[in-house]
């Protein structure tokens, strides 16, 4: 994987270590803060309200970038399912053939909706119709896709970035609707608040 990262920097290529999380609007992480003497910040347990539409929680893809350290955040009306992983990789593609790359080196786990056979007859469609364009001098982005252990997450180094983004959004005293927690994710990240992607039927 070195070896790769290595090459990955002498050409027009890209590493990207991609996942998804859900960002809660109900569940406070773990944290250590500093207080005024004789206070103590308190994280109070919330709890849903029927009446509201928001969801509990929200579904993001991302993607770290090996190049320049910057993360490619979409957040998801729904869950991660196939059909949502093919129009995130087709955005990322888009974004970094915007900028002259010409092959992402896909880091990520087996969840099922990576290595679904969806997913993957996508990839080779995509390489081919990628591999063409280039060809013909177009702008195009191949992905060579890489597989993580399983159960590894610890392997993955954009785990510590929502770790890190989870604690720095957080609202010790209130709910944040939907809306809120979107900007405040785009804002850690310095991301181009974008519209959702949507889930349009299950894998």
């Amino acid at each position: 994987m070195q070896r790769l990262i290595e090459i990955a920097g002498q050409r027009r290529w890209v590493v990207g270590y991609q996942d998804e999380t859900w960002w809660s609007r109900l569940k406070q992480p773990n944290l250590h803060s500093w207080a005024e003497e004789g206070e103590v910040l308190r994280l109070l347990e919330k709890e849903r309200d029927k009446k509201e539409a928001d969801p509990i929680a929200l579904c993001c893809y991302g993607m770290l970038r090996g190049d320049n350290g910057k993360m490619m955040v979409r957040f998801v009306e729904g869950r991660p399912v196939s059909q949502v992983t093919v129009d995130y990789l087709e955005w990322v593609c888009e974004c970094l053939a915007k900028e002259g790359k010409k092959m992402l080196l896909l880091i990520w786990d087996n969840a099922s909706w990576h290595v679904s056979k969806a997913v993957r007859a996508w990839l080779r469609s995509h390489n081919k119709a990628a591999r063409l364009a280039q060809q013909k001098g177009e702008a195009a982005v191949r992905i060579m896709p890489f597989y993580l252990p399983v159960k590894s997450p610890w392997l993955n180094p954009i785990e510590p970035k929502w770790m890190h983004g989870k604690k720095a959004i957080v609202e010790p005293r209130r709910r944040l609707s939907a809306e809120e927690v979107r900007s405040r994710v785009y804002g850690y990240f310095r991301c181009k608040p974008l519209e959702p992607l949507i889930q349009k039927h299950l894998p």
